[in-house]
């Protein structure tokens, strides 16, 4: 009897454990509009990475050039740039909910103008590179504004729960779209028209998800000018903790992010075959998939800032591996193990900015947000082509990812607050080395405001 109940104990705690590994289902049940934000941007990314896969294969079948494929980067980093910060104070200024519908209905239209003119049989590269440097501007205002909802629809203690879930989108995102654009691209009767119209037909789970939100307003409106975008990027620059986290997603992008060399690394080793270009972003997505359904243990991860700069060189080491590796499998293995460090990367990244922004900068620093994680892929895109250009594509991967792993260790080194940051998780207040421009009401409320001479209030 006593070996048949130690027996269930042990089954209890063995399944408590795997239910802790899995991730955590309970904002899906406890909010209604989380759910159908989550379940609709989850239907539309799948579009969106049929356009992806289809405008990068439709430049290298017009150039049969990585340069080229590395300047889809240059038309998305411009606009991404420019419009990315100075469009932040107006997500600080208006309804967000509003924003991302307009925008989203545009985005609609971009998607649409691409089915056209791959219809039309137009094969114009430039034209190409305008939709694509339209798509950026619109997403730069879109994708921060969509950022704030998940910190407004859940309470703190689900917050990290929601972003793992959202990665989790995206990582089935990552691994389904990619396989089924490169099934799609390779049919006779499909091709790419086919994946630049899935994307358009998609957008209806986008604006399904966002129509059916409540109003989200800012707390305190910000008056979009140069004062506010000076204010959102001043926030960034004394907050070691906000700065450290963009610096080293940033390292991971630029120098360990070589998608402009898949097209000329699928043709060299393995013929070309769209499906085997298919599988070098799905086995990615794979890896990130694993590791974002198994994400119940990073919201316990005390030392976020430590554990990104890990998991931002393990991402370093498995491209520089991929660099070498000449087997299908382990190319796809390598790829998997940078998807499964990538998840947790942008969980960490994500939990860190969302606990040490207050509400009235989160447009601003969310737009800084998409700046650094798109704007720094494509950036990454272009020096992976122009390196791939004068020396080789298997250069250009082995030095990007060996040059992360040194990014990551020069950025410990140099930002120990950012090192040594403790989340909500440790059970203490997260304590940067530098205190943020506000501090939240409580006991401390009266030394803040003593504090804050001089500075405009919440």
């Amino acid at each position: 009897m006593g070996r048949f109940v130690a027996g269930d104990i042990e089954g209890g705690v063995i399944v408590a454990d795997r239910r802790r590994l899995l991730a955590d289902l309970t904002p899906l049940r406890e909010s209604a509009a989380f759910r159908r934000l989550w379940a609709g941007t989850t239907l539309s990314s799948v579009g969106g990475a049929l356009t992806a896969f289809a405008v990068m294969l439709q430049v290298y079948d017009l150039t049969h050039s990585s340069l080229a494929v590395g300047a889809i980067g240059v038309a998305e980093l411009v606009p991404t740039l420019i419009v990315g910060l100075l469009c932040g104070p107006v997500v600080d200024a208006i309804d967000r909910r509003k924003l991302v519908l307009v925008t989203s209905a545009c985005l609609a239209l971009v998607s649409a103008a691409l089915a056209a003119q791959a219809f039309a049989g137009l094969d114009l590269l430039w034209l190409l590179y305008a939709l694509v440097a339209v798509q950026s501007s619109l997403s730069a205002v879109n994708r921060p504004a969509r950022s704030t909802f998940i910190p407004a629809l859940l309470p703190p203690g689900r917050l990290a729960a929601g972003l793992a879930l959202d990665r989790l989108s995206f990582q089935v995102v990552l691994t389904t779209g990619p396989a089924l654009a490169g099934l799609i691209a390779a049919a006779p009767h499909l091709g790419l028209r086919a994946c630049y119209l899935a994307d358009t037909v998609s957008f209806a789970g986008a604006l399904y998800g966002i129509a059916r939100l409540p109003a989200m307003r800012p707390g305190a409106p910000a008056r979009p000018g140069p004062r506010a975008v000076a204010e959102g990027l001043g926030f960034i620059r004394r907050s070691q903790v906000v700065g450290g986290a963009f610096l080293a997603d940033l390292n991971a992008t630029v120098f360990g992010l070589p998608v402009a060399l898949f097209p000329a690394i699928n043709a060299e080793r393995f013929g070309g075959d769209p499906r085997t270009l298919g599988l070098f972003t799905t086995a990615i997505g794979v890896g990130g998939l694993v590791s974002a359904a198994f994400s119940g243990p990073l919201g316990h991860v005390a030392r976020q800032g430590r554990a990104m700069l890990v998991t931002v060189s393990v991402w370093g080491a498995a491209f520089a591996g991929f660099a070498v590796a000449r087997g299908l499998w382990l190319t796809l293995g390598l790829l998997a193990v940078a998807g499964a460090a990538d998840a947790f990367t942008v969980v960490f990244r994500g939990a860190i900015v969302a606990a040490a922004t207050p509400d009235r900068l989160r447009g601003r620093v969310m737009a800084a947000d998409y700046v650094v994680g798109a704007g720094g892929g494509q950036f990454g895109n272009l020096e992976a082509g122009g390196l791939a250009s004068v020396t080789s594509p298997v250069i250009s991967a082995l030095a990007g990812g060996l040059a992360t792993i040194a990014g990551a260790v020069l950025i410990g080194l140099t930002l120990p607050a950012f090192t040594r940051y403790r989340s909500a998780a440790s059970g203490q207040r997260a304590r940067p080395e530098e205190p943020p421009p506000e501090r939240p009401a409580g006991r401390d409320a009266g030394r803040a405001r003593a504090g804050a001479a001089g500075r405009s209030s919440r």
